[in-house]
């Protein structure tokens, strides 16, 4: 095998769940090939360049190998080699602790908290 299309190839390399989410978001211009934005029937081939953003990271990969199969994630890793990651995890933001702002796990305000963060004055 020498191509490949690239809504394949994602879900095979394990980047989307599901070759339709693979699908949306070349359509949503989120797939670079090569520096240029493909469509779904594109092919690729050993040695291309992609750039995918995903919302919790952008990674940019050299493609190895070519597959059609879904294996398990460590046969999925031996299909590309990662040149770059960036994790797109924000901070919150500064005004939100003065608002009532929450650690993940700490648990929903009760009824008095909310009222209290209801009447906080911005001024």
């Amino acid at each position: 095998m020498d191509k490949l299309r690239v809504d394949k190839w994602l879900w095979a390399a394990r980047f989307f769940k599901t070759r339709g989410t693979a699908l949306e978001a070349i359509k949503g211009g989120k797939v670079e090939l090569n520096g240029f934005k493909p469509k779904p029937s594109k092919t690729v081939s050993e040695g291309d360049k992609l750039k995918i953003t995903q919302a919790h990271r952008k990674v940019e990969v050299t493609v190895l190998v070519l597959s059609d199969k879904r294996g398990n994630a460590e046969a999925a890793q031996l299909l590309y080699q990662l040149d770059s990651e960036e994790l797109n995890q924000k901070a919150p933001h500064p005004l939100k602790a003065v608002i009532g702002y929450r650690e993940k796990g700490a648990g929903r305000p009760t009824k008095r908290d909310r009222r209290k963060i209801d009447n906080f004055d911005f001024s």
